[in-house]
Order: structure tokens, then C-alpha cells, then sequence
């Protein structure tokens, strides 16, 4: 099945793992599982703005970084500019934060609540170099929407 096929798919899961429910991690808990699954990624998971520092939320996957601060690697670069970032290769990004040797390739979607605010940002990692392209960044970033206006009542 093509990638654009199984994220057809996906979004539909996706908006009814989110409606209905305000527990947040819950969600965000599910919308990992059901990411992984689907696509098969290799690392997916939420961290979640707490002050001025990304805290790890729900994930699925290896051990993962725990703290990262605003502005720094991918995730706290995406937080910063409250836009996504797709990296081909995770070794040519400045700052880049090595939460596992495996990464090779990683997008960052921030989740922005009514006030345009990011509270939190999903980050997927891939083995593969170059792995991610527009039409995960469109379907991620539409899924994303779907979830933080539920979450938030935005």
C-alpha cells in the first residue's frame, strides 16, 4: 500500500481516537499507537511545553530524551519557529538532539492551541535516511490540527 493511501486511512482513526475524550495524554497516547502501526514508524511520540522546556509525553518506541529546552534540536527548533520541520538527515541538522544512534531522518509537527501557542509537538524518527517528504508533512500536519482542536476547543 502507498504512503498516501495508508495515511487516507489513518486520518479517519486518527480524528475518532480524539474526539470524545479531554485526557489528553490518553490521546496523544493513542494517536501514537495508531501512527506506529499504521506507518510503521520507528520512533513516534508527543513532548509536551512545560515552561521553557519540551517535556517527553506518550511514545512509542525506544528510550527517548526526557527534557528539551526551547529552541534546541529538531523538536525545540520546531516549537521555536511553531513550524514543521522535516529533516532528511538528522546529522546535518545544527543542534541536532541524539536521542537514539538508530535516527536517521526525523519530522516535527507542533500542535498550536486558539491562541496560536504550541503545546506540544509530535516528533517521528526514521532508520532510513531522507524517509520523510511533503505528503507526510500534509497529512501529519492535518491529522495534528484535527487532534489539537480537539484536545484544546480550538
Amino acid at each position: 500500500m502507498e504512503k498516501q493511501e495508508k495515511y487516507e486511512l489513518l486520518a479517519p482513526l486518527v480524528e475518532s481516537l480524539a474526539t470524545g475524550s479531554d485526557d489528553e495524554i490518553g490521546v496523544l497516547a493513542n494517536v501514537c499507537a495508531a501512527l506506529r502501526e499504521a506507518m510503521d514508524f520507528f520512533w513516534v511520540g508527543f513532548y509536551r511545553v512545560c515552561g521553557d522546556e519540551l517535556l517527553l509525553g506518550p511514545f512509542q518506541g525506544s528510550v527517548a530524551c526526557f527534557k528539551i529546552p526551547f529552541g534546541k534540536g529538531v523538536c525545540g527548533t520546531a516549537w521555536q519557529r511553531k513550524e514543521t520541520l522535516v529533516v532528511p538527515d538528522v546529522e546535518e541538522f545544527p543542534g541536532h538532539i541524539a536521542c537514539s544512534s538508530l535516527s536517521r531522518s526525523e519530522i516535527v509537527v507542533p500542535l498550536m492551541d486558539e491562541t496560536g501557542e504550541v503545546r506540544a509537538v509530535l516528533d517521528i524518527d526514521s532508520k532510513e535516511l531522507g524517509d520523510f517528504d511533503d505528503t507526510d508533512r500534509q497529512w501529519l500536519e492535518q491529522m495534528m490540527q484535527t487532534v489539537a482542536r480537539q484536545l484544546w476547543k480550538i
